[in-house]
């Protein structure tokens, strides 16, 4: 019974996150472009307003420079722009290999989230991957002991240089399994790291 209990809540958190708190719910009867987004056909959710805050891609759609496959999950910004996606399967946007949701459908983990100008703010690794030079963590994740697979986020400033990510080895005097965080570029072009073990 008390894992039961747990389940339903971890599902319950999971599916009260994926829509914002004031958006109600409406089915589409035929796949439709909303606000240039190609909305399948089923569930979508809309704000007040009646401008789609989320909804499920018929087809591949462009999120600024980038790709996002098709039946990927999609949630809007009031703007119209794009907040996070949320993949069917582990894919590869912007050079970057991306946890999707597993055979399970989606996970809370698989996300990209976005800054309002289309840059990518973070994504998971689904596997080790070197980026912009710095070795970062990918890969599985243990629910029970890191329930967010911050193991394996990666997180940009809005320019598109790395802010933080994992180590999966030693590098620039930090350790291996430290979280580097590298502050903005100074004027000089510089940055100096700092590291957590988050």
């Amino acid at each position: 019974m008390k894992y039961a209990s747990l389940l339903f809540c971890l599902l319950f958190v999971t599916a009260a996150h994926g829509f914002a708190p004031n958006a109600l719910r409406n089915r589409i009867a035929h796949d439709t472009v909303i606000q240039g987004h190609p909305c399948a056909k089923g569930e979508a959710w809309f704000y007040p307003d009646g401008s789609l805050n989320q909804c499920t891609l018929a087809r591949p759609a462009e999120v600024g420079d980038i790709r996002i496959p098709s039946r990927s999950l999609i949630e809007l910004w009031p703007d119209g722009s794009a907040e996070y996606v949320t993949f069917r399967h582990s894919t590869v946007i912007d050079g970057y290999h991306v946890r999707g949701g597993g055979r399970f459908g989606f996970a809370r983990g698989a996300t990209a989230t976005f800054y309002r100008n289309g840059n990518l703010r973070s994504i998971y690794l689904i596997a080790n991957q070197a980026i912009q030079g710095v070795p970062c963590r990918g890969g599985s994740w243990n629910t029970f002991t890191d329930p967010t697979g911050g193991g394996t986020l990666v997180e940009f400033y809005e320019d598109g240089k790395l802010a933080s990510c994992k180590l999966t080895r030693d590098y620039s005097g930090f350790r291996s399994g430290e979280r580097l965080v590298l502050p903005r570029l100074n004027t000089a072009g510089e940055f100096a790291g700092s590291a957590s073990s988050r």
